[in-house]
Formats: structure tokens, C-alpha cells, sequence
């Protein structure tokens, strides 16, 4: 066999080493792509991951918002039907306001009146008001005191109290006549049942606060915005490297391929020059240059990927808080279902008070009107007094005269019999006309049979007048309503 020549003893050696070179970069570059190529794929389901994920939670975030969105009407209308509630509440406080106000000031006036004591001392049989009583039995209000009338008057006055009375001060008023503790009992109910009404209202006060408060937290731990990253640009970014890997890839196979055939030419005899030493020498050379670009866009696919697995992790840890928002938001819903019935018990309730709280101002209303009519009907019984006096007066004034003329009559008759009898008794028999001895009869005036003389208690004349005034503006007053 023969031996190869020298300079091709030397040559095939260094050609092997340049063809196991290359095979290596080959080979690595290989390991290279197939993982940069893995990393493009796991990245391209990454990036379908993280989109449905991201769509989920979008999904999920709208949804909570629009039964956010509910909620927040069902606390506007709890609080729009506490307005209304309070609404209705301030109208009828105003209203008690005049009504107490107006009974206050009416009160106050008969305490201003002087009832004169002979209006109410001593005992009586009968009363100008007829029988009164601390509470009317039909409508189951206030009246008057039933032991203390003041229009009680008196059958029989033996004496005069006018000197023992003179002193004011010590009058009696309307106002003594007045049952003071049954009024205080309906005003006490009155404001029991306020009180009642204010503590049930209460008791959903803070709903629409606690509403909003739970609202807003729930909107807080939502996702404010979304923070996925570009997946067109993350994808296009690794696009570029993988390019650029490919081309080195196609360049290491062709140096490897051309490295092989050099060394089968070599084995095969042929010889190469110094110049093609040269090249394969300096292409084997930039091989780790190569190897390492390779490495570096390596590294680029697996941080862009390392982005989208950060990207999908971050939105899987949103959709499982958004979980734990929607179980909050299921408990609202349970809170909100509990809240709108208490309202609806609440506004129940406090309509009912209400109603019944409208009935007692019309009992404060009617005590009002009853107080004033028994004020005017006590000035009017002043005047009435005053004119039964009037026509006590005057029916005395007669009698008296009759009396008077009577006596007269009698005397004169009684003179002229006298002088008579004087003359001419002594000529005629005495058993003729016995009569003519008897003197005149004498009359008196006296109340028929069953009746007393009627006795009527003093009136101040300043009071009289006073009553008559007061009367004149009422009817003053009611005259211009009616014509109203």
C-alpha cells in the first residue's frame, strides 16, 4: 500500500480537528434552537394563556361592576325611602309643633281667666254647663275637671261673699278646672310613641352608609387596569432572535457539511492549498462567536418568555382574588336582601306609629277646639249671668213695686173702712153684714209653689266688660272666615 504524501500526513489531522469542531458548534447550536424553538412554542401557549386568562378576569371585573352598579341603586333607594321617611316624619313634627303650641297658648289663656269664687263655692244641684267629666266618654278625650266645675252656681246665697272675695289673688281660673294629668298622659303617649318612631328609624340609619362602604371595597379589590404586557410585541421580539438563530444554524450545518467533504476529498487524495487552509481555519475560528451570539439570543427567547410566564402568573393570582371578590359579592347580595326587608318592616312599622301618632294630634287638635269653646261658652255664661241678674233686677224692681202699691192700697182701703165703721157702724145692727168689720185683705209677692228665689253669683263688671270684648272680636273674626 502505498504511504500518502508528507504534506498530506499533516493536513488530514488538522482537517479532522477542523471537522469535529465544526460538528460540536453544530450540535450545540442544534441544543440551541430546539430550545429556543421549545421556548417559542411554551411562549405561544403562554400568551394563549395569559388572553383567556386576562379575558376571564375582564369578564369577571365587569360583571362585579354592573352588580355593583345594583347595589349601589339598591342603597340609593334605602336611603331615598329614609328621606321620604324623614319627610314625613319633619311634616308631622311640624304640624305637632303648632298643635301643642296652640294648646299651650289656650291653656295659658284660661289660666288667665278669673273664674269668680261664687261661681264654684259652695255646693249645687244643678250646673249652667250641665255634667261634666274628666274624660268624654264618646271620644275619649280631655275635658274638665268633674270635681272642681266652674260653673256651678249656687240654689241659695244666705250670705255675701262679694267683701270676702275681693282679694284676686286668690281667685280660681279656668285653667283649675282643667284635667292637667289627663292632658300630660296624651302628650306623654304622644312622645313615647315619638321616641318609638325615632328608635325604629334608627335601626336602619347606617345602611346606606354600610352599603356604600362594602361597595366601595369591593371595587377597590378589583383590578384597577390591566397589566398584561404586549403579547404582539413579546412574540415579535422573539421573532427577530429566532430568525437570526435559524440563519446561524443553516451557516453551521453548511460549515459542517463543507468541513466533512473537505476531509473525504482529503482521505481521497486530494490536496489543498495554503489559501484553503487559510479560509477553513478562519471560518472553524469564528465558530464560538457564533456559539455565543446563539447563547445570547437564547437568552433574549427566554426572557420574553420568562415576561409572558410572569404576565400568566400574575393574572392567574387576579382570577383567584377576583374568587374571593365574588364571594364577597355574593355575601352582599345575602346583606342587601336582609337590608331591603328591614326597610320594608321599618317603613311598615313607622307608617303604622304614624298613622296612629296623626290620630293623637287630632285628639290634641280636638282638646284645642274644646278648650276654646269652653273658654267662649265660660264669657258667654259672664254675659249670661250678667243678664239674668239683669232680669233678676228689674222682676225684683216690679214685685217691689207691686208690694209697695199693694201696701198702699191696703192702707189707704183700710183708712176709709176705719172711718166707715166711725160713722156709720154704730147705727146698724150688728148681725147685719158682719163683714163690714173685716179690714182689707193684705197681699204679698212671693215665688210660686216649689220655688226659691233665684240667687246668682257676682260678676266684676271690669270682668264683664272684658267677656263682652272678647266676645265682639270672636264674632268679629268668625264672621270674616265664614264670608272667606
Amino acid at each position: 500500500m502505498a504511504s500518502p504524501p508528507p504534506g498530506q500526513q499533516t493536513e488530514q489531522p488538522h482537517l479532522v480537528s477542523l471537522v469535529l469542531q465544526s460538528k460540536k458548534a453544530l450540535q450545540h447550536g442544534q441544543q440551541l434552537c430546539s430550545k429556543a424553538n421549545s421556548l417559542s412554542n411554551a411562549s405561544a401557549q403562554c400568551s394563549l394563556d395569559v388572553l383567556t386568562l386576562d379575558a376571564k378576569v375582564k369578564w369577571i371585573t365587569e360583571a362585579v361592576l354592573e352588580q355593583l352598579k345594583l347595589a349601589a341603586n339598591v342603597a340609593k333607594s334605602i336611603e331615598y325611602k329614609r328621606a321620604q321617611l324623614d319627610k314625613q316624619v319633619k311634616a308631622w313634627d311640624v304640624v305637632r309643633s303648632k298643635r301643642t303650641e296652640a294648646l299651650d297658648n289656650i291653656l295659658e289663656s284660661l289660666g288667665a281667666q278669673l273664674v269668680p269664687p261664687g261661681f264654684h263655692q259652695s255646693s249645687s244641684g244643678s250646673s249652667l254647663f250641665g255634667s261634666q267629666h274628666s274624660i268624654d266618654g264618646k271620644n275619649g278625650n280631655v275635658l274638665f275637671n268633674a270635681q272642681q266645675s266652674p260653673s256651678a252656681t249656687v240654689r241659695d246665697n244666705p250670705f255675701d261673699r262679694h267683701g270676702k272675695n275681693a282679694d284676686r289673688t286668690k281667685w280660681k281660673t279656668l285653667r283649675d278646672f282643667v284635667d292637667e294629668s289627663a292632658i300630660e298622659n296624651v302628650l306623654d303617649t304622644l312622645e313615647s310613641d315619638r321616641t318609638r318612631l325615632d328608635d325604629i328609624m334608627a335601626s336602619t340609619y347606617d345602611y346606606p352608609e354600610t352599603l356604600s362602604a362594602a361597595i366601595s371595597s369591593i371595587r377597590e379589590s378589583l383590578p384597577s387596569s390591566s397589566n398584561v404586557p404586549s403579547i404582539e410585541d413579546i412574540l415579535n421580539a422573539q421573532q427577530q432572535p429566532s430568525e437570526l438563530m435559524a440563519r446561524h444554524l443553516s451557516s453551521l450545518t453548511s460549515h459542517y457539511e463543507q468541513m466533512a467533504d473537505a476531509l473525504k476529498e482529503s482521505e481521497a487524495g486530494e490536496i489543498f492549498g495554503e489559501e484553503d487552509l487559510q479560509d477553513m481555519n478562519r471560518d472553524t475560528e469564528e465558530l464560538p462567536s457564533i456559539m455565543a451570539e446563539l447563547e445570547e439570543q437564547v437568552l433574549s427567547i427566554e426572557d420574553t418568555h420568562q415576561q409572558l410566564v410572569t404576565a400568566k402568573t400574575a393574572a392567574q393570582e387576579r382570577l383567584t382574588t377576583q374568587s374571593s371578590t365574588l364571594d364577597n359579592l355574593d355575601e352582599l347580595g345575602d346583606i342587601m336582601s336582609d337590608m331591603l326587608q328591614k326597610q320594608q318592616d321599618v317603613e311598615n312599622d313607622c307608617q303604622e306609629l304614624l298613622d296612629g301618632l296623626q290620630e293623637r294630634l287630632l285628639i290634641v287638635e280636638d282638646l284645642h277646639h274644646r278648650f276654646i269653646q269652653y273658654q267662649t261658652s265660660f264669657k258667654k255664661l259672664l254675659v249670661e249671668i250678667g243678664r239674668r241678674r239683669h232680669h233678676k233686677e228689674a222682676v225684683e224692681k216690679v214685685v217691689e213695686g207691686m208690694i209697695l202699691e199693694l201696701r198702699a192700697m191696703t192702707e189707704e182701703e183700710r183708712q176709709v173702712r176705719e172711718d166707715f165703721n166711725a160713722e156709720h157702724g154704730r147705727h146698724i145692727p150688728e148681725d147685719i153684714c158682719l163683714c163690714i168689720e173685716n179690714p182689707p185683705t193684705r197681699w204679698d209677692v212671693v215665688p210660686r209653689e216649689g220655688d226659691v228665689r233665684e240667687s246668682l253669683p257676682e260678676v266684676e263688671s271690669d270682668l264683664l266688660a272684658q267677656a263682652k270684648e272678647k266676645l265682639a272680636v270672636v264674632d268679629v273674626l268668625s264672621a270674616g272666615t265664614e264670608s272667606v
